[in-house]
């Protein structure tokens, strides 16, 4: 290698000395600096001693061959030596001059030169500069935008940098440091941008129900728009509408006296997010994630959601990522960290269902995340997509779903159900207006309205239960007319004859009638607020409203009747009232029919409409309060009968009716005088059981085993009482009854006592059987234990009686009679 590189520099000095030799000598100079520049200067002054040494004898040789020649010009160079000295002399002399003269000279050219080298130096230098500055600048600009955080600019300026500058100085050693440095700042970036990142995602977690309540504000607002049109439009087709719509429209427009705002249309909020994409300005960035809106006032026009988040950190990193080329690493990492937000978001707290800020707070936190990812959808190219947002909400809606499922069935007041209701409905609109879909949240509220229903139920029964507990079940008095027409306001009736009556009247029912009646009505309220905004049609919500109010008469209401009717302390006048009240709430039930026919706008004509139940719940309750007048009719019968007290040994009768009985009349004729306002039926059926029920009441007690013996006076003594019985039945206590249809009720004692009293038994033994017997209710086996006590009695009156004909003769008839009455029984037995 070292012979090569010889070989290769003889060579070279080879040619620089040809060169020499055929160049003239003013343009020597280049030739000879190029030796200088080089190393081995040393071997071409020798290389050049060497020629120089060949063309010293190459001259000698022609000089050899020329010396006559050359001894000539000797000589004539000795002649010449003189004149040269002398010239010579002259030349110093006049060289001595010029240099004295040209000194100021050559100082002058002498501070030129040096002039001239430091303006070239100069002229170089800023040449260099103006290729080292820009880079320096850009460097300095890269720094300041790495400081404030402006991390896609500076990304930009790296670029530009990298690619423009730094090739036009790259043999500068800060070049070099620079260009070094290059992948660590790239790096940096990329780390602080993804910490940026960090901080908004973990920002908008934190409020995500700040930006879902936004969000359902301004849907909120632009539902009570709806209900503020349909209300009017209502009012518009319906003149007769009742006042509750009327009232409703007044208290939204009275709380919200500035509904304005409303919800971007789709194309408005992408054009905005656009324009809010373009206009990130690298000096005006802020990387809070959120902006605050903590001071508006509340009367000020609501913010968009989007416009309370500064989505410029996604936007930044994406955007670095993609430079970089890790947009698929940077999508990977944001829906991944976006899925554990959403499973987070998703978890419901455990005491949700205590208050509704639990729901709202829950669902402001879903409407939240999903308002940001559609932001983010719409506002960037791929980074989500909408696989992705759907895969989301499935996710979303399944858990929502099961959430709401779970922690609705704890909810017991209906209030609470009912406003959980409209969040939902407010939830599921704010994300409907997203684009998502909400049909599973509808079918949902369907199932929850079961259970409002139910919620609804078990509260008007307490109400109905305080209504009924507080009555007084008289019938309401009324003073004056402004009294009588509030209350044929209240409830539907109509009574020419108590109109023209004067004042003061009364109404036939008592208070508990109008109060049921309007909670009726304000239960089918109820019940048309859940539907509201549900998308229901009106047959539905009309089919719904009937089905409620069905439950309501048939199993609320009519429990609650009944636990009143069944009560041990309820009394004669009280059940007399119910009746009274069930009979005017059944005819008030075709009124409940138009007045639910109003407010859905479906006729009851209209096929597959439920129809109420109402007239069969208040039958069921006036015919329980019929038997139990009956049943508390024939207990009051018991107790006056317990106070009998009949001397069944008495020789004599008595010269009136027993007191207990006359007292039991007495009762009897008060009470059915109370029985006026009744059903005709419902009267003569109850008088009708009384008096069965005192008749079979008698006879038992003439029957029982414990009196054993009676005399005939005992006898004529229980057939006075028996006649008071019947002249209480002949005075007709109730009107209706047909001749002497009532006191057929005491037929069987009338024909027993008037067969011992008369001591009819030829008769009865010869025409028992036949149709038209004198004694056809009385029963052979009755007649034998009451004859059977009589003569008990008779055998013990008087040892001796046997010795007196007539007590004999009678002894034996009463044994014959006995005799002939069980041969009757066992016929009638065989």
């Amino acid at each position: 290698m070292a012979e090569l590189e010889s070989l290769e520099t003889a060579a070279e000095h080879e040619r620089i000395l040809r060169e020499i030799e055929s160049t003239d000598t003013a343009c020597i100079g280049p030739t000879l600096r190029s030796v200088y520049d080089g190393e081995e200067h040393g071997r071409f002054m020798e290389k050049l001693e060497a020629r120089i040494r060949n063309h010293d004898r190459e001259i000698e040789k022609m000089c050899n061959f020329h010396y006559q020649g050359f001894v000539d010009s000797i000589t004539e160079l000795l002649k010449v030596r003189g004149e040269a000295q002398k010239l010579k002399n002259q030349v110093t002399d006049t060289n001595r001059k010029l240099q004295s003269e040209g000194k100021e000279l050559i100082i002058a050219m002498e501070e030129l030169k040096q002039c001239r080298l430091q303006q070239r130096n100069i002229s170089a230098t800023v040449d260099k500069l103006t290729l080292c500055l820009p880079v320096l600048e850009m460097y300095s600009k890269l720094r300041e935008q790495m400081k404030s955080k402006r991390h896609y600019p500076a990304l930009k300026t790296l670029e530009h940098l990298e690619h423009t500058y730094l090739p036009q100085v790259s043999h500068y050693r800060f070049c070099k440091v620079m260009v070094d440095n290059i992948p660590k700042l790239r790096e940096e970036i990329k780390e602080v941008s993804m910490s940026d990142l960090k901080d908004f995602l973990e920002s908008i977690r934190k409020h995500s129900d700040k930006i879902g309540e936004t969000a359902m504000k301004q849907d909120c607002r632009y539902n009570q728009w709806k209900i503020i049109a349909r209300i009017f439009f209502s009012l518009l087709l319906s003149p007769n509408i009742k006042a509750q719509q009327q009232r409703n429209l007044d208290n939204i427009v009275s709380q919200h006296p500035r509904i304005s705002g409303g919800k971007k249309s789709k194309k408005e909020a992408c054009a905005g997010s656009d324009l809010e994409v373009k206009n990130t300005s690298p000096m005006s960035e802020q990387d809070s994630g959120i902006l605050d809106v903590e001071d508006e006032e509340e009367d000020e026009e609501v913010p968009g959601a989007q416009e309370l988040v500064d989505f410029s950190p996604v936007y930044r990193c994406l955007h670095i990522y993609s430079v970089l080329g890790a947009r698929e690493t940077f999508e990977n990492y944001y829906r991944k960290q976006r899925r554990k937000q959403a499973r987070l978001v998703l978890q419901p707290p455990s005491n949700m269902h205590e208050t509704l800020d639990g729901y709202r707070k829950y669902f402001n936190q879903i409407v939240g995340f999903f308002v940001v990812e559609d932001h983010i959808l719409h506002t960037t190219q791929g980074l989500v997509n909408r696989a992705y947002i759907d895969e989301l909400w499935e996710m979303a809606l399944s858990k929502t779903i099961a959430a709401l499922r779970t922690h609705s069935s704890y909810c017991s007041d209906p209030s609470l159900v009912l406003d959980l209701k409209n969040l939902i409905v407010l939830f599921a609109d704010t994300l409907q207006g997203y684009g998502f879909p909400v049909n599973q949240l509808f079918d949902m509220l369907l199932e929850i309205q079961d259970q409002y229903s139910e919620t609804l139920l078990k509260k008007w029964s307490g109400v109905f239960r305080n209504i009924l507990d507080s009555d007084n079940y008289s019938p309401i008095p009324v003073t004056n007319e402004e009294i009588y027409k509030k209350m044929v306001a209240q409830f539907p009736f109509q009574d020419a004859e108590l109109e023209k009556q004067p004042f003061p009247k009364k109404f036939p029912f008592s208070e508990f009638v109008p109060k049921v009646y309007n909670q009726i009505k304000e239960f089918i309220y109820a019940c048309l607020k859940f539907s509201e905004d549900l998308h229901l049609s009106s047959t539905e919500v009309d089919d719904m409203i009937r089905k409620s109010t069905n439950l309501l008469l048939t199993r609320t209401l009519s429990n609650c009747l009944q636990n009143v009717i069944k009560r041990k302390n309820v009394g004669l006048t009280e059940l007399v009232q119910i009746i009274i009240n069930t009979t005017h709430l059944e005819k008030s039930c075709k009124f409940l029919e138009e007045f639910i026919t109003n407010i859905t706008n479906v006729l009851p004509e209209t096929v597959h409409t439920t129809k109420l139940y109402g007239t069969t719940t208040f039958k069921d309750a006036r015919h329980a309060a019929e038997e139990e007048i009956y049943t508390n009719l024939n207990q009051k019968i018991d107790q006056f009968l317990q106070l009998a007290d009949y001397d069944w040994m008495a020789l004599e009768p008595g010269s009136r009716a027993s007191d207990y009985l006359v007292d039991l009349i007495g009762f009897l004729r008060s009470t059915f005088a109370v029985f006026t306002h009744l059903p005709g039926k419902v009267a003569q059926t109850a008088c009708m059981s009384a008096c069965k029920h005192l008749s079979t009441s008698l006879m038992q007690l003439l029957l029982e085993a414990e009196v054993r013996q009676l005399t005939l006076g005992a006898l004529q003594q229980f057939n006075l009482d028996v006649e008071e019985c019947e002249q209480f039945a002949r005075s007709g206590p109730v009107p209706g009854f047909q001749g002497d249809t009532l006191q057929l009720a005491f037929i069987d004692l009338r024909q027993l006592l008037d067969l011992f009293i008369q001591w009819d038994w030829s008769t009865y033994l010869a025409d028992y059987g036949q149709p038209t017997c004198k004694y056809l209710r009385v029963n052979p086996t009755t007649a034998l234990v009451l004859l059977e006590k009589m003569r008990d009695t008779s055998r013990k009156n008087n040892v001796f009686a046997q010795f007196r004909k007539n007590e004999r003769d009678k002894q034996k008839l009463i044994d014959t009679v006995a005799k002939q009455l069980r041969g009757l029984i066992n016929s009638h037995h065989s």
